[in-house]
């Protein structure tokens, strides 16, 4: 073999045939989802359908939160300058980082501190938590995954742990992120609710996802509304406008009941 020769384990492509992680592509093609895909990319197994679910819960969950998101208004930025869909999707994917997305993998990290605790010295829900919770006051860092600017009873975050219950995702990380909304309040007196990265953040480590890979999460779930966002301001406004972060009104259909066909 050549110097220059590498391997990589994803897929294999020769003529009229693609394999991915070893299933052919062209089988799967209408057997399983688009979240099971990404699944199946990232742990190398195709997972049940019902982790399939909750993956496509959580996509769901975070494919927008409006017009003040940074990814959303330095995507909209770009495409004011008359720039490509390609490069104002991609400025609105290079600002989710550690302080937009990024909470879900610091979320992961502290969610499965406890649990280590919990493993090696025995500690219950409550006390691994409480630990957790002093040790970040007394070194001043911040607890992500808990508190939002504007949700104070995140509704998503109900939804996706309903859902990891009835498909048998939900265990020890998702009593734990619940467990660390109690303790909060009785040691810091204040109610800061699990939003919905701190969700995303324990069905992750349920489904024992590496926390390298917890943003990216967050970008294939937001690239959708990013691209609408693009579009709206490449075919509703003129390009360069002043854009004023939060001087927006929401202006589509009026809010109506879901009903499954």
């Amino acid at each position: 073999m050549s110097d220059l020769a590498w391997k990589s384990a994803i897929t294999k492509v020769e003529p009229n045939k693609l394999v991915v992680r070893g299933y052919r592509l062209d089988e799967l093609i209408g057997k399983v989802s688009y979240a099971q895909m990404v699944y199946l990319l990232f742990k190398g197994e195709l997972p049940s359908p019902q982790v399939g679910r909750v993956i496509e819960a959580i996509l769901v969950s975070s494919v927008d939160h409006g017009t003040t998101p940074p990814s959303v208004l330095s995507a909209i930025t770009v495409a004011s300058t008359g720039a490509p869909l390609n490069a104002a999707v991609a400025a609105g994917i290079l600002s989710i980082s550690k302080f937009h997305g990024g909470a879900i993998e610091d979320c992961m990290h502290i969610l499965q501190q406890a649990k280590k605790l919990m493993d090696e010295k025995g500690l219950n829900y409550e006390q691994a938590a409480a630990q957790v919770i002093t040790e970040f006051r007394e070194a001043k860092k911040r607890l992500s995954g808990f508190g939002h600017r504007i949700h104070n009873n995140d509704p998503r975050t109900k939804k996706l742990f309903q859902l990891a219950e009835e498909n048998g995702v939900a265990g020890d990380y998702v009593k734990l992120a619940l467990t660390f909304v109690e303790q909060l309040e009785k040691i810091t007196g204040k109610h800061l609710p699990l939003n919905v990265d701190g969700a995303i953040a324990a069905l992750l480590c349920e489904l024992e996802i590496d926390p390298l890979l917890a943003n990216a999460f967050f970008m294939i779930a937001r690239v959708p509304g990013i691209v609408a966002h693009v579009y709206e301001e490449k075919t509703r406004y003129k390009p360069m406008r002043k854009i004023h972060p939060t001087e927006v009104e929401y202006d589509g259909p009026e809010e109506r009941d879901f009903k499954q066909e």
